[in-house]
């Protein structure tokens, strides 16, 4: 059965679909003109659905103008306003994924998300990034410097105090009320280090004159046998032993979530090890637009992954974003680049990573306590990996544990939530999820991005869906707990 009719048109779409290369290396993106024209005509197929009115704030900023209009049309829109939008968009992704009945094959192809990146790398391209965005983005620079010992001791303090927030919020226009990670002068790979070997340095198979996807998965054989010689324990999509990349969040500012993921992982007889070089994934500078950056990034990690990857390691990490640029945005970025496209096909969300132990029945669930209720949040970028409910697939097995599943947006985004002139737009729009949790009264609530957690954190002290209404006297918002640490309580280690 085809979704066509006879004369070629069609109104939506029934068939799966499929993403195109980003075309950024050509000089085609980066022409002005053809942005705005492009634009124009995503804009008016948008304006005549409307169905992602509620995702976010970038849809409703457009169809506002265009209802503002005399004309009521986009025709009588003033062009600064494209930028609003795309301003707006922080590349979630869940329009293209659950909403966009126009997404390829459709012949509209209507990719939002890539769109919205493309006017941002082009803007960056010719006018380079703000210093707020170049001081937000660059994890690593920051990280590394907040983790000095005293200067780490000043920075959370001034992160803490109204002082600090208010000068924040002058140099770089961070919203004082915006939760802020703290900084750990011990991080994650250097608490790990004692007990887990670092990466190896292991020399990639001899290339052979094949195919590129024949020689991945000629490799991918050899890695995996050379895994059960060492005594990993295979399954049937797993093999056993995992690099983890630490992420530069989990690195530096909620190491625990890397500590976790080690205990829970050796727990069940995985083992776990750590590259021996890792920067961050590229996805903050992608949601900027800086694809110079992202390259950059890339050059450091791919080679080090696909190493490990060759030595029979698949690949996990804590935060959800940073699967997601392995496995999605990266392959986008580079269809033709062998290393990329093999360490994406070994890169795993943790609970993924464990569903797929289970069902080879290499999963331990001998748990020692139960969790009652959870109200678990669904973060964007889990979501769009489309491998299902894997975080509640898990816990579910924990006797005594039930759900109430939240599949909304969180309203943090990156670095949206942290910029004075977003504040308001991410708390409206996180704030179905916080009133879910906070009429949930769950013995727990979590989500796997460590971020999100702190946004809805966040909301629940400002009233959660009155998020602008102060929160009761003495009050304390309860704090996220993060799945893998749910986990790891249920199991008693």
């Amino acid at each position: 059965m085809t979704d066509t009719p006879a004369n070629g048109s069609r109104e939506g779409s029934l068939q799966a679909p499929i993403r195109h290369p980003l075309q950024w290396r050509e000089a085609a993106f980066y022409d002005e003109a053809a942005l705005r024209q492009e634009l124009s005509r995503v804009f008016e197929i948008c304006h005549g659905c409307r169905r992602c009115f509620n995702l976010c704030q970038a849809f409703p900023t457009l169809f506002d103008a265009i209802d503002a209009a005399g004309s009521m049309e986009l025709s009588g829109v003033d062009p600064q306003v494209y930028w609003q939008v795309v301003d707006n968009c922080y590349l979630c992704d869940i329009c293209y994924s659950t909403k966009c009945p126009y997404v390829p094959p459709h012949p509209w192809n209507v990719d939002f998300p890539h769109l919205m990146l493309r006017a941002k790398a082009v803007r960056t391209r010719s006018r380079g990034p703000t210093l707020r965005d170049r001081v937000l983005t660059s994890t690593d620079v920051v990280g590394r410097l907040a983790g000095i010992p005293v200067i780490n001791e000043a920075v959370n303090a001034a992160n803490r105090s109204r002082l600090g927030r208010r000068l924040l919020e002058r140099t770089l226009g961070v919203d004082p009320r915006a939760p802020l990670p703290s900084y750990q002068a011990r991080s994650a790979r250097r608490r790990l280090r004692s007990r887990l070997r670092r990466g190896v340095r292991a020399p990639l198979p001899a290339a052979t004159p094949v195919a590129a996807a024949t020689t991945v998965a000629a490799a991918t054989t050899v890695a995996a046998a050379a895994g059960a010689a060492a005594g990993a324990q295979p399954g049937a999509a797993t093999r056993g032993r995992v690099a983890l990349f630490c992420t530069c969040y989990g690195n530096r500012n909620e190491p625990e979530l890397a500590e976790d993921l080690a205990a829970v992982f050796e727990h069940n007889g995985i083992e776990v090890r750590l590259p021996a070089r890792e920067r961050c994934c590229g996805m903050p500078k992608l949601e900027i637009g800086d694809l110079a950056a992202v390259e950059r990034l890339k050059r450091v990690n791919v080679p080090e992954l696909e190493r490990l990857v060759d030595a029979g390691y698949d690949v996990v990490a804590p935060v959800p974003s940073c699967v997601l640029m392995f496995k999605q945005e990266l392959p986008l970025m580079y269809p033709d680049d062998a290393p990329v496209r093999r360490v994406a096909a070994h890169m795993f969300d943790p609970f993924e990573y464990l569903m797929l132990r289970h069902k080879s029945g290499l999963l331990r669930t001998d748990f020692q306590r139960g969790l009652g209720k959870i109200s678990y949040h669904v973060p964007c970028h889990l979501r769009v990996q489309n491998i299902g409910l894997k975080t509640r697939d898990v816990l579910r097995l924990v006797p005594g544990t039930s759900f109430e599943i939240i599949e909304r947006c969180s309203g943090h985004n990156g670095t949206y939530a942290l910029k004075s002139e977003y504040r308001e737009a991410s708390m409206k729009i996180g704030g179905p999820v916080f009133q879910k949790v906070e009429d949930g009264a769950g013995d727990y609530y979590a989500s796997d991005c460590p971020m999100a957690g702190h946004q809805i954190e966040s909301g629940l002290a400002q009233g959660g869906a009155g998020a602008g209404t102060a929160p009761s006297a003495g009050a304390a918002p309860r704090a996220p707990t993060h799945p893998l640490k749910l986990l790891r309580i249920a199991y008693g280690i």
